[in-house]
């Protein structure tokens, strides 16, 4: 698969995916056979989307900011080659995340490696590799520095700092409060942090990642800002001493959030940028060069999942459909409903939008604990045994959250681009004896 898939009308594909889009690419998925009886569910990725998304990312910001994507948000072997091609880099949050980038095809200086619990055995193997490395501890800085001492390295590291600016309206997913498993707080020890590096002379990045979704844009950009005048006093610093060396790359991360439902009104991309460069000039003159960890607003809108609805339960005032995808992948959802949402749809056997007759609903998934539940008491047309349900907005932080729980297979991945909806398989849906290979321990 190649990185070109180019959109005529660009600013379109910054939207979310209508429902006339994703009928019209059922209707032809279904007459083409990309759909057979056996796909009981699949995921659909709008290649043209993702490129116009990255496309705008890079136009954005200054030509030598490496966008690291965030792996965690979709490891695809066939997307992540795919973004590879769109010259971005690649955000690793493990060992197997760092080492699915190099395979395929990240050049190491296009890679940030920021686990938080990396091992010895892990560092080293970055070192050696010459990725970014973003230390999250003051004792991970310890291990780096014996480390460097037998290891030559092209590495280049900075520490993450928690800029400590409070919550986003989302606890679990918000992780620069004043107390944050990430990160070394910045009021506590913003001294040590200071003579970290005044003694390293490797040292020459910084780096923070205030939350994701349910993070408003001010609030990270206050975090940038502060992690910013500690980058600028260190440097002053350093100056002063003569040193000849400074702060040059900053790591904003990522967390931008992303709309699911037509009433969010959340910020683009663009005027993202603007508010960032109006209020941190420095940030853009060209003394940093500036590393982001998009994950969510790459992925996010440009996916949709299908699950046939394989039994309807019917009562008087509730309708009870059975699908294929549940906790597995929907897992936030299941386990907390009243945060994570997504608008659904209803298609028929031929993927024609239904719209009549609409009845509270519940969308269960198949997974045998009580909890498989992916939205309550929502209103949807009336639904049938063979119908389709469209789940808006699947594209990151699904996939990527799989279960082996109940041992249900991965269903199949169908890329599409263009206007005329050119189909490519992304991932085969996994076969049973996949799943036996997986618990296998001969």
């Amino acid at each position: 698969m190649s990185g070109k898939h180019s959109p005529q009308n660009p600013e379109h594909y910054l939207e979310r995916i209508a429902d006339v889009e994703m009928t019209a690419v059922m209707s032809k998925a279904i007459n083409e056979g990309i759909i057979t009886e056996e796909d009981t569910a699949v995921f659909f990725y709008d290649l043209s989307r993702l490129k116009a998304r990255i496309d705008n990312l890079i136009t954005l910001f200054p030509d030598s900011t490496l966008h690291a994507v965030a792996v965690k948000a979709n490891p695809l072997i066939s997307i992540l080659k795919y973004l590879e091609k769109l010259n971005v880099g690649a955000e690793a949050a493990s060992l197997p995340e760092l080492y699915l980038a190099e395979k395929c095809g990240y050049r190491p200086e296009r890679i940030a490696f920021d686990s938080p619990v990396k091992t010895w055995e892990e560092i080293e193997y970055a070192l050696k590799l010459g990725v970014h490395i973003n230390i999250d501890s003051f004792e991970e800085l310890k291990r780096i520095s014996t480390l460097l001492k037998s290891v030559n390295s092209r590495s280049t590291m900075g520490i993450r700092i928690n800029p400590q600016v409070g919550a986003g309206t989302i606890e679990l997913t918000s992780v620069a409060d004043e107390y944050s498993k990430f990160g070394i707080p910045i009021k506590q020890f913003r001294s040590d942090l200071k003579q970290a590096y005044l003694e390293n002379e490797w040292l020459t990045g910084v780096h923070l990642h205030v939350g994701s979704q349910g993070c408003p844009p001010e609030l990270l950009i206050d975090g940038i800002a502060i992690v910013l005048d500690f980058a600028e006093e260190v440097n002053s610093e350093l100056q002063k001493q003569g040193s000849g060396r400074r702060i040059d790359i900053f790591d904003i991360g990522g967390g931008l959030p992303t709309p699911y439902s037509a009433n969010d009104n959340i910020i683009n991309m663009s005027d993202y940028y603007k508010m960032l460069r109006s209020r941190l000039p420095k940030l853009f003159d060209g003394r940093y060069r500036l590393i982001t960890e998009f994950g969510r607003y790459i992925h996010a809108n440009v996916c949709w999942a299908v699950s046939r609805i394989e039994y309807l339960k019917q009562s008087e005032n509730l309708q009870t459909a059975m699908i294929h995808l549940g906790a597995e992948c929907f897992t936030r959802e299941c386990y907390h409903p009243e945060i994570w949402y997504h608008d659904m749809s209803v298609v028929n056997t031929t993927g024609a939008l239904k719209k009549a007759h609409p009845k509270k609903s519940v969308i269960a998934g198949p997974l045998c604990f009580a909890g498989d539940i992916i939205a309550k008491n929502i209103e949807l047309p009336a639904m049938e045994s063979g119908d389709y349900l469209i789940i808006h907005d699947s594209g990151a932080y699904i996939l990527s959250m799989w279960s082996r729980y109940n041992s249900r297979q991965m269903p199949k991945v169908i890329g599409y681009y263009g206007e005329d909806f050119e189909f490519v398989i992304l991932k085969a849906r996994e076969s049973p004896e996949t799943v036996y290979r997986f618990w296998d321990d001969s």
